[in-house]
């Protein structure tokens, strides 16, 4: 047999740090409550959840008499619905394109001018705004024959642009199992008047449906379609 002794195991220490460990967690314990008193709040505040929100813009732009009375193409302000998931705000330019030489002196367009001048954008207020687990693309569904008022409501009609839809998981999945009740030729997309011809909806929606090459079902209403 060995005379060899095993040398005694020493027995752990915890570095000083380690002091601070449980206050710190016990801080963050009671920190993460108080958030959650805020947060939960906030996030089923009805002003950012529910039908009707409707935030005071920093310019009090029309949709009525631009979009309605005008009939201005929706994509001329939002100039990226075909080609990108966000609809882009128009920059300062588009709407000096016209207010250069029309109503350049109205109290309205203060903040457009101002922005013009010094070439800070104005700081509209996002009125649809998804959760960031949410994934959305404008140009997926544009494409595939999806109208404006489908989501956005009768924009045509509104002096200041409210929340119409509920933009619910629910409501978004009632589109994506039967998506052939609510498409539209594509060239249709922005007229929030259009109809189906002789309210056929039905059967001009399976038509566009496998003419456009929407998804079935099953992809359709699969978590990852729209949560990446």
């Amino acid at each position: 047999m060995s005379d060899v002794q095993p040398t005694p195991r020493k027995p752990f220490v915890f570095p000083i740090w380690a002091n601070w460990l449980l206050p710190v967690l016990l801080l963050m314990v009671a920190g993460g409550g108080a958030y959650l008193h805020v947060l939960v709040p906030l996030v089923a505040d009805p002003a950012t959840t529910d039908v009707g929100y409707q935030p005071r813009q920093p310019v009090p732009f029309s949709h009525a008499i631009h979009a309605g009375q005008l009939g201005m193409d929706c994509k001329y302000c939002h100039t990226t619905v075909e080609k990108a998931a966000f609809a882009a705000l128009p920059p300062t330019q588009t709407c000096m394109n016209c207010h250069s030489s029309i109503r350049t002196t109205s109290d309205k367009l203060t903040v457009v001018r101002d922005s013009w001048a010094t070439g800070k954008p104005i700081p509209w207020v996002k009125v649809h705004d998804l959760p960031d687990y949410a994934y959305f693309n404008h140009s997926a569904h544009v494409n595939k024959g999806v109208g404006c008022v489908e989501c956005h409501g009768r924009i045509d009609q509104m002096e200041t642009v409210y929340q119409a839809k509920p933009l619910s998981m629910g409501w978004c999945l009632q589109c994506h199992r039967e998506p052939e009740k609510y498409l539209r030729p594509v060239e249709e997309v922005t007229n929030m008047k259009w109809v189906a011809p002789n309210g056929d909806q039905l059967s001009l929606g399976l038509e566009l449906k496998k003419k456009y090459g929407v998804h079935d079902a099953a992809y359709m209403t699969s978590c990852s379609t729209c949560h990446r």
